[in-house]
């Protein structure tokens, strides 16, 4: 399995607070585990979207969009509720 970050995703959370940083890579590291080692961490609100978008839970306002295909995990986009909605909007 291969993980790649997009610059979309390194902006999005490069304007983060610390505390919300910290939970987003902790997401992100939930989700890779997920992947390689078939361990679902509790919490982790893994959601079919459309297509080959998923996303998972950061926090309760926190959503990280990535895309799945084949052996290729690609993350977006991490922000609120709202900014992924209006994200999801334009693909």
């Amino acid at each position: 399995m291969r993980f790649e970050f997009k610059p979309s995703f390194d902006r999005s959370i490069k304007r983060l607070g610390p505390i919300r940083k910290e939970k987003i890579k902790k997401a992100v590291s939930a989700t890779i585990n997920f992947f390689e080692l078939h361990i679902k961490s509790e919490g982790l609100g893994l959601k079919h979207l459309k297509g080959q978008y998923w996303e998972i839970r950061a926090t309760i306002k926190d959503r990280i969009i990535f895309r799945f295909s084949n052996d290729l995990v690609e993350f977006i986009i991490a922000g609120t509720h709202d900014e992924i909605k209006i994200f999801l909007k334009n693909i």
